[in-house]
Parts: C-alpha cells; sequence; structure tokens
C-alpha cells in the first residue's frame, strides 16, 4: 500500500495521531503539521470538497483497524495520521503514540455535520441534536478515560475555538509535544480563519 506524504527532516519513534470527533478541526491540524514539516500520511483517495476546500488528509484503510488491520501502522511512525476519536482504542498497542486531540465547540461541531449532510443530499435531522449531544459527550468522556489508562499513549488537547481565536500559544504547545520539530511561522500560516464557518450562535 503507498501514501503520499511530505518529508520530515528526522523520523521520531513514534506515530503522531491526529484525532477528535468529525468535524472538529482535525483536518485543519493536519495541514499546519504538514506546514510545519511533518510527513502527513494521505491515500489521496477523499478529495477536497466545499466542506474542506483544503484537503481532508485522510487514509481509507484507518476505517480497517476496528477490523484488526492494524499491522500496516508501523508504515506512520515519524509521520501523522488522522484518526477519529471511535478508532483509536483500535490503534495496535506495539507502537508509541503521541495524539492531539482536537477539542470543538459541540454545537459547533454539530452544525458542521449538519451542513456536510445536506451537501452530501442526507438528511441532517436523523438524530435529534440534544440526543447527540448526550452521545458525545459519553462518547468523549470514555475515550479520554480510555486515553489516560495507556502507557504508550501521551496527549495533547487542543481547543479549536480557541486556537482559532489566538493560535500562536496552541503553536508553541504542539511543538513542545512533538519535541520542538516543527516551523511555527509556517504552521501560522496555514491556519485559516476564513474556513471558521459554523460558529456557535
Amino acid at each position: 500500500m503507498s501514501f503520499t506524504h511530505t518529508q520530515t527532516q528526522q523520523t521520531p519513534t513514534y506515530v503522531t495521531v491526529v484525532s477528535g470527533l468529525p468535524r472538529s478541526g482535525t483536518s485543519m491540524m493536519m495541514q499546519m503539521l504538514a506546514a510545519g514539516g511533518l510527513s502527513a500520511m494521505t491515500d489521496a483517495i477523499r478529495q477536497a470538497d466545499a466542506d474542506n476546500p483544503r484537503g481532508y488528509f485522510e487514509v481509507e484503510r484507518v476505517k480497517r483497524l476496528k477490523d484488526g488491520d492494524g499491522a500496516w501502522m508501523s508504515e506512520a511512525q515519524g509521520k501523522a495520521i488522522k484518526i477519529i476519536s471511535a478508532l483509536l482504542e483500535h490503534l495496535p498497542s506495539n507502537q508509541r503514540y503521541k495524539v492531539i486531540f482536537m477539542q470543538r465547540t459541540l454545537a459547533e461541531t454539530l452544525a458542521s455535520q449538519r451542513k456536510m449532510l445536506i451537501h452530501r443530499g442526507e438528511d441532517p435531522a436523523r438524530i435529534d441534536d440534544a440526543e447527540l449531544t448526550r452521545l458525545f459527550q459519553k462518547h468523549l468522556q470514555k475515550v479520554e478515560a480510555w486515553l489516560a489508562g495507556q502507557p504508550n499513549i501521551t496527549v495533547l488537547y487542543v481547543n479549536y475555538n480557541e486556537m482559532i481565536a489566538a493560535p500562536s500559544p496552541f503553536l508553541t504547545q504542539i511543538n513542545r509535544f512533538l519535541d520542538q520539530r516543527l516551523d511555527s511561522e509556517q504552521m501560522l500560516a496555514a491556519v485559516d480563519r476564513t474556513l471558521y464557518r459554523n460558529r456557535a450562535a
């Protein structure tokens, strides 16, 4: 299986995982890491569209982690890969991971997901927002508790809303978390506030 990725200056002994709920800012974080010089894994199957005009930075095979298809994750060592929060528990335990977990106001996450469903011609009202919020909150609590108990995983939680408003402190945190290997100025240039379109009321 082949992937395209940007070139990095050195190869760390861990996999950088960008995670969170869908539509929580994970694609933007991948863009920032790639701009900063970290190799970003993608198979380029899912193309950029109106919902993510700069691309999704996804690997379709990630979806098969839950089926035990994870041996290939060794290819991600030294690179960044996007894995939604629901699949984190299926990461192979023989690898070390640094997880950048994106947090976003749930109202905005739901609004963004709803707009994406509309663009796809699907019904955005299949589940009541209040019920979906409850399910997401329960899921996030479960994932955070699981992450806290994994000896091979370290986590940096990044608030998407706060990062868009004032990126610099977060870039410092992210760079420190990833061993000062990134170009913070290039990362800052990748923060596109014009894509912050689904704001909480």
